[in-house]
C-alpha cells in the first residue's frame, strides 16, 4: 500500500493542515499510522465526511443554525445608544446575546447568567451565549455554575470537531484560561496563532483579542500590542461598538503602560473610556485597575469623576470572586497549570522537606530551586508554603 503525508493529504482534499491533523488526532482517517512525530496516509483514504453533512443529533441544533446566530449577533451596537441594538435585531434569540453583553460590560453579572439560562432548549444561542456566561461565571465567583458550563463545552468541542460548534465551544474555553491567568494550558492553536481550522463565521478579532491577552500574561508586551494594534487597524471603521474593539484597545493600554509608555498608555486608556463610560459599561476597567497600577483610577479623575465610584466599587467585589474562583480551578488543574518537575517540587516543598535535600535530589542548586519556586507561586498567586499544601495536599 503507497502512503501520503499529511501535507499531501491537505493539498489532495483541499483542506488545511491543521484539519488534517485533528482528523488525525480524532483517529478518523482509517489505516493511518504514525511513524516518530510523523503520520502516513494511506493513498486511496478518502477525506472523511464534513461533520456539517452528518445526520442532526438529536437536541442538537445543525451547525448552520449557529453560523446564522454568529452573523445576527455580530452587528456592531450603535455608538451612541448601544442598547438601541435590542430594538434593531429581530429574533429574542438575538436579543437575549446582545442583552447578556450589555449587562455584562454594566457589571449586571447576575443577569447576563439569566440571558444565558433563557437559551435552555435552543442549542446555537445556548452554545453562543455561553462564553458570555463563563466570564460572568468567574466575575461572580460561582464555580459550580462554571462547571456545568465548561462540561456543555467541552461536549460541544467534542460532538462538533472541524465545524462551527467546536470553533465556538473552543473559543470560550480559551477565554477561561486566559482570563485566571493561567497561560500555560491555553490551546497550542492560540499560542501559534493557527486559526486556519476556524471557519469563516466565527470572526478574527476575539480570537486575536485572546491571543494578544495570552502575549500579557506571559510577559511579552511588544507582541500584545503589536497584535492588538494591528487588528484594530484592519476592523473596518463602523459607526458601532463591538464587545472585541473595547477590549482591543484596553490591551493597547495595558500593554503601553507595562513598556513603561505613560503617555501612549494614558491616551488610548482615555480613547476607550470616552467610548464606553457615558453608556455605564464599566467591566473592562474594573477588571484591569490592577494591572495599571493607579492610571485608571487617575484617568477617571481626570475626564469621568462621576464613574470612579462605580468602576472601583466594582473592582472591590469582583476582584474577591476572581480569587475565590482562581482558588477552586487552581486546586482542580493543578497538574495542568504546573509541569510535572515543578509539580513534584511543589509536593516536596510543602511536605516541608529541606531545601538542600529537594535540590540535591533534582541535582540542582538552592538558589535554582529557590527561583523555581518562586516561579510556581507566581502561577498560583499564592506566596508560602501555607498556601501551596491547600493546593497540592489536599485531597478532593
Amino acid at each position: 500500500m503507497e502512503y501520503i503525508s499529511t501535507a499531501e493529504a491537505s493539498q489532495k482534499w483541499g483542506v488545511s493542515l491543521r484539519q488534517v491533523q485533528r482528523l488525525l488526532a480524532d483517529n478518523r482517517i482509517p489505516g493511518a499510522k504514525k511513524y516518530g512525530r510523523s503520520w502516513m496516509i494511506p493513498d486511496d483514504a478518502e477525506k472523511p465526511i464534513d461533520p456539517r453533512r452528518e445526520k442532526k443529533l438529536p437536541g442538537q441544533s445543525p451547525p448552520f443554525e449557529l453560523a446564522q446566530m454568529i452573523e445576527a449577533t455580530s452587528v456592531p451596537m450603535p455608538i451612541h445608544n448601544p442598547d438601541a441594538i435590542l430594538k434593531i435585531v429581530k429574533k429574542e434569540t438575538s436579543r437575549l446575546q446582545y442583552e447578556g453583553e450589555l449587562a455584562y460590560l454594566r457589571g449586571d453579572f447576575a443577569r447576563t447568567m439569566r440571558c444565558y439560562n433563557k437559551t435552555e432548549g435552543n442549542a446555537a444561542a445556548r452554545l453562543r451565549a455561553s462564553l458570555m456566561a463563563v466570564a460572568a461565571a468567574i466575575s461572580l465567583g460561582d464555580y459550580p455554575a462554571y462547571l456545568k458550563i465548561e462540561a456543555y463545552l467541552k461536549s460541544c468541542a467534542n460532538a462538533g470537531r472541524g465545524d462551527v460548534r467546536s470553533a465556538v465551544a473552543e473559543l470560550a474555553l480559551a477565554s477561561v484560561s486566559v482570563s485566571v491567568t493561567a497561560p500555560h494550558i491555553v490551546p497550542s492553536w492560540l499560542k501559534e496563532g493557527d486559526f486556519s481550522a476556524f471557519p469563516a463565521q466565527v470572526k478574527p478579532p476575539y480570537m486575536l483579542f485572546l491571543r494578544a491577552k495570552y502575549f500579557l500574561c506571559i510577559g511579552q508586551y511588544e507582541t500584545a500590542l503589536a497584535v492588538a494594534q494591528t487588528t484594530l487597524n484592519f476592523i473596518v471603521p463602523e459607526e458601532g461598538i463591538t464587545f472585541p474593539e473595547i477590549y482591543l484597545r484596553i490591551v493597547c493600554a495595558l500593554a503601553c503602560h507595562c513598556l513603561g509608555r505613560k503617555d501612549k498608555a494614558e491616551r488610548r486608556l482615555l480613547e476607550a473610556m470616552r467610548i464606553t463610560l457615558p453608556h455605564g459599561f464599566i467591566t473592562p476597567f474594573a477588571e484591569f485597575i490592577s494591572e495599571f497600577g493607579g492610571l485608571v483610577e487617575q484617568c477617571l479623575e481626570q475626564e469621568f469623576p462621576e464613574y470612579r465610584a462605580a468602576v472601583i466599587g466594582q473592582w472591590k467585589r469582583t476582584v474577591k470572586n476572581w480569587i475565590t474562583f482562581h482558588n477552586h480551578f487552581t486546586k482542580d488543574n493543578i497538574t495542568l497549570i504546573l509541569s510535572l518537575r515543578e509539580y513534584h517540587l511543589a509536593m516536596l516543598v510543602a511536605r516541608r522537606v529541606p531545601y538542600a535535600k529537594i535540590a540535591k535530589q533534582f541535582n540542582i542548586s538552592v538558589g535554582r530551586l529557590k527561583n523555581i519556586m518562586l516561579e510556581i507561586y507566581e502561577k498560583l498567586f499564592i506566596s508560602s508554603r501555607d498556601e501551596l499544601a491547600q493546593y497540592v495536599l489536599v485531597q478532593k
